[in-house]
C-alpha cells in the first residue's frame, strides 16, 4: 500500500468518522472504501463518447422499407432502449 495524506473540511471529516465508527473501521479503511465506491461507480458509468456512439449507431435502424414508420415519433423510446443495453 502507498501511504498518503489528506485534508478535509470538517463536516467531511465528521461525517467519515462517523461512517467509520458504525462499520467498526479505521478512517483509512473508510476512505479506501469510499474511493473503491466511488471509482466502480465511474469505470461503469458509460463516457460521453460511448453514449454519442451508441445513440448513431441507432440511426437508421429502424427504417422501414415500406415507407415511413413511426420512428420519428417514438425516437425517445428508441434511444433509451439502446442506453439500457
Amino acid at each position: 500500500m502507498v501511504r498518503t495524506q489528506i485534508q478535509l473540511p470538517e463536516e467531511q471529516y465528521r461525517r467519515l468518522r462517523r461512517w467509520a465508527g458504525r462499520l467498526g473501521v479505521s478512517l483509512s479503511e473508510a476512505v479506501r472504501r469510499c474511493l473503491a465506491e466511488h471509482l466502480a461507480q465511474e469505470e461503469a458509468t458509460p463516457s460521453r463518447e460511448e453514449r454519442v456512439r451508441a445513440a448513431l449507431a441507432v440511426c437508421g435502424k429502424y427504417a422501414d422499407p415500406k415507407g415511413p414508420s413511426r420512428v420519428a415519433a417514438d425516437h425517445d423510446r428508441h434511444l433509451a432502449e439502446a442506453y439500457r443495453r
